[in-house]
């Protein structure tokens, strides 16, 4: 499924972002968890069932609706009462506005932040739009912010995801940099006067996006540089980064002024932290550490299917969020 589809598919709540990984490859194996690990994580969860964690681990509609059920504001009130503080959407902008506002005066009852939805579908996906200089391609940008900016005030958002579409390879890349700064100049004209801000998600090109444009941390920080606007930040998806570059918690101190959102998502599968290769604890700690008190969106699947897989996604962050 490309992430298009589930982008589609996800507004109805019915795939989980697992669902992205399989673009291009089978999605490879992961390791077999530890035994030892998820009996302590399980241990975890049942002790502190229902406590608020330490930092804004947001879900999204659809990882618990086994628990919870279908109904959207059914999983707003799950998502608060096991504890977490945030929601992610990356469709939100799609969404009927009578569910925009039901989804927002659950969120504003039960006291949850709103993550990222993302802001620019006309131009995120295979289009040359940011680095083409085209002027039909900054129209339909500025159109789908200026539109944003109208979600956003209804469900009490903050970030916006920007996808910076293909690569065009007959153009140095020292040209198709500079065409999509200007252009996100232009955006930043559209969100700075009402304090929203879009985050720009590197994406990796070895498993899910070969030939986007933004792929690698430094880029999108020295495109931040360029910019110089408190509205283009940007957004660290620690499951792209690991397959694009690793080096995670050194390249998030490298770009740290310039990232305003993070999203989670073990590698290999894409799945909930302790199914793969990241040390969760270790980079949650870090970040505590660092100061960060902005939202972490869960985009990833669940490792297993049904009730008991939602509660071992809850248990993980359980265990994850327990750093000194």
């Amino acid at each position: 499924m490309q992430r298009r589809q589930f982008l589609e598919a996800a507004a109805a709540g019915l795939v989980a972002p697992a669902a992205l990984a399989g673009a291009k490859a089978p999605s490879p194996a992961p390791a077999p968890a530890d035994p030892e690990l998820l009996a302590e994580a399980a241990a975890l969860g049942r002790a502190r069932r229902g406590d608020t964690f330490k930092m804004a681990y947001a879900p999204h509609f659809g990882m618990f609706r086994h628990s919870a059920g279908d109904d959207l504001v059914a999983q707003v009130d799950f998502i608060a009462d096991e504890g977490f503080t945030a929601l992610e959407d990356n469709t939100m902008a799609r969404r009927p506005v009578e569910e925009q506002e039901a989804i927002a005066a659950a969120m504003r009852r039960r006291g949850l932040r709103m993550g990222v939805f993302v802001a620019n579908f006309g131009t995120a996906f295979g289009k040359r739009s940011f680095v083409s200089g085209d002027p039909s391609h900054l129209e339909s940008f500025l159109a789908d912010l200026e539109a944003s900016v109208e979600v956003a005030k209804r469900v009490d958002a903050t970030w916006m995801t920007v996808v910076m579409g293909d690569l065009e390879p007959r153009l140095e890349m020292e040209y198709q940099t500079a065409n999509a700064v200007e252009m996100l100049k232009r955006g930043a004209e559209v969100f700075e006067p009402h304090g929203l801000v879009m985050v720009l998600e590197p994406l990796n090109p070895w498993r899910d996006h070969p030939g986007m444009f933004l792929t690698r941390m430094p880029q999108a920080y020295a495109i931040c540089r360029a910019v110089g606007s408190p509205a283009v930040k940007i957004l660290d998806d620690l499951y792209h980064q690991q397959i694009a570059e690793g080096n995670l918690i050194p390249n998030i101190d490298a770009c740290w002024d310039e990232i305003a959102y993070v999203q989670i998502g073990d590698n290999p599968g894409r799945n909930e932290p302790t199914t793969g290769e990241i040390h969760y604890r270790n980079v949650f700690g870090h970040l505590h550490r660092k100061g960060y008190t902005g939202i972490l969106g869960m985009e990833h699947g669940n490792s297993q299917p049904g009730v008991e897989g939602e509660r071992a996604v809850i248990d993980a962050y359980r265990w994850c969020d327990g750093f000194a």
